[in-house]
């Protein structure tokens, strides 16, 4: 198969115009857009073959639209199904806002967890998820997601994706957020990893290529219109996977729905527009929740980048502009951002030592980003940060004493408690909440069938990932993203290629 080589490397740019110059036609070079983060830079760095455009056939059994994790894992269950699929992606680059997840995937019952000795059911993850929802939750999907967990990973780990360091995610009592073995971010793994199998399995992927139209006669799905290279084509296929992503970068339909969002900085990647929702609801399709919307506790706001939930997990705390600690920093989401937004400052620090850094990768990204101050001790980070001395020591020798007595009798945090912070040096990060993730989307139900207002399916019309609601309720867990991503992708996929046939 005739394929255009991308070149993706931060140190590469006058090479490719150098390429250009000298008229290269076979090589082309993934390029970086100014608006675009460092993290998406990293997760994309190695060698990636997209499908040259003149290669688009007329036709496919499952067309998917969107690269992130559901529309990767669809693709793939698809192909591993029998159908020939094909993946069309609006951007330049694959991986959506899978590429910037840097947490962890949730799952019970692993034999990861197993092996370490992690006592967690299927029951306590669903009443847990529920709970953080604040009961909202669309109780069947809830319950396909909680009991097809461990499957999954089982899944990941088979085509070589192991997740396999556990650790706790807020809201949660058991550790059950799986990540790589290394520490680095799950996103950049992940894409990279489901790229590597798509490769294999000779999945073709076209990006740049802009769905603006899902085609069906008498109801029914008969394909799709795309534009590529300025030029709109009409591919048919007998069933549709829409793993678009949310609207979360779109901040005019995210202040239609939530107008006090309005200035707040946002996490996703500037390809979550929403574009699914709405050619969904063309054919009909029902929403639910769309009003829910995710807003992240711990953003850097110079450069709207989250600072993973995962550096508390492992035992990071949150101060004020006092230098004091302020709240369980484990709790929900929402919870805490709720708690940085009631101080008067609107803000707060995230404060850990060497001995956390050193296990996790995902820092080195914020320190290249400049996002860290470092220093030797406590009392001149708080220095350097601007916090009163003393406070921050008093609050740094407290939080160690609750970490030896596994007994945090400030804000009653019980998780994320296995490492004191004594190891210089010191580092600080400062936060505010910012959009992360919208809740909301399309009605599906456990098939990833989308379905209409009364509750009947779309015929060869799927849908997963960030595109759907119901799943999260009011409240997404951290780590729940991906394990939504990856389980309903795989069902979408397998679902959309038995309609096909």
């Amino acid at each position: 198969m005739k394929k255009k080589k991308i070149w993706f490397s931060l140190l590469a740019g006058l090479f490719a115009l150098f390429l250009v110059a000298c008229g290269s036609s076979k090589t082309s070079k993934e390029t970086k857009d100014v608006t675009s983060t460092t993290e998406e830079v990293v997760s994309g760095a190695s060698e990636r073959e997209y499908t040259d455009p003149s290669e688009m056939k007329d036709s496919y059994d499952v067309i998917v639209i969107g690269s992130g994790g559901a529309g990767m894992s669809a693709a793939l269950s698809a192909k591993e199904a029998g159908a020939d699929v094909v993946i069309l992606e609006k951007m330049p680059v694959i991986g959506g806002n899978t590429s910037k997840s840097s947490g962890g995937m949730n799952a019970s019952e692993t034999k990861f967890q197993k092996e370490q000795g992690i006592d967690d059911t299927n029951d306590l993850f669903y009443e847990e998820t529920l709970k953080g929802g604040k009961g909202t939750n669309d109780p069947e999907l809830l319950r396909y997601l909680v009991d097809n967990s461990s499957e999954a990973i089982d899944w990941l780990d088979s085509i070589g994706i192991t997740l396999s360091d556990v650790s706790f995610s807020g809201g949660f009592s058991k550790a059950r957020i799986h990540r790589p073995a290394d520490g680095s971010a799950v996103g950049g793994y992940l894409v990279d990893g489901l790229y590597k199998n798509l490769m294999e399995k000779k999945v073709p992927i076209f990006v740049n290529s802009n769905v603006t139209k899902i085609t069906e006669k008498d109801g029914a799905v008969t394909g799709v219109k795309v534009k590529v290279d300025g030029k709109e084509k009409t591919i048919k296929a007998k069933s549709v996977v829409i793993a678009a992503g949310g609207f979360g970068a779109n901040m005019d339909m995210i202040t239609e729905y939530k107008p006090e969002l309005k200035n707040y900085v946002t996490t996703n990647q500037k390809g979550a527009t929403g574009d699914g929702i709405d050619m969904a609801k063309e054919l009909g399709a029902a929403t639910v929740d769309m009003d829910k919307i995710q807003i992240h506790p711990t953003v850097y706001q110079e450069k709207s980048f989250l600072v993973s939930e995962a550096i508390r997990g492992e035992g990071a705390i949150l101060v004020n502009a006092e230098g004091k600690r302020f709240y369980n920093e484990m709790e929900t989401r929402d919870n805490v951002s709720a708690a940085i937004n009631a101080l008067p400052e609107r803000y707060a620090y995230v404060i850990f030592d060497q001995e956390l850094r050193s296990h996790s990768k995902s820092i080195d990204t914020y320190e290249e980003m400049g996002m860290t101050v470092k220093a030797d001790t406590i009392e001149a980070l708080a220095k350097e940060i601007g916090v009163p001395e003393a406070n921050l020591k008093a609050t740094v020798d407290s939080w160690n004493k609750y970490v030896e007595a596994k007994n945090d009798t400030e804000f009653g945090r019980a998780t994320g408690m296995d490492r004191n912070m004594t190891k210089a040096p010191f580092y600080a990060i400062k936060i505010a909440p910012g959009i992360h993730h919208t809740m909301g989307g399309l009605k599906i139900n456990t098939k990833t069938e989308v379905l209409k207002e009364d509750g009947t399916a779309i015929p060869g019309l799927y849908a997963a990932g960030e595109v759907t609601g119901g799943v999260h309720g009011s409240n997404r867990i951290g780590g729940n993203a991906v394990a939504d991503i990856i389980i309903f992708g795989r069902q979408a996929g397998t679902q959309s290629a038995l309609y096909s046939k």
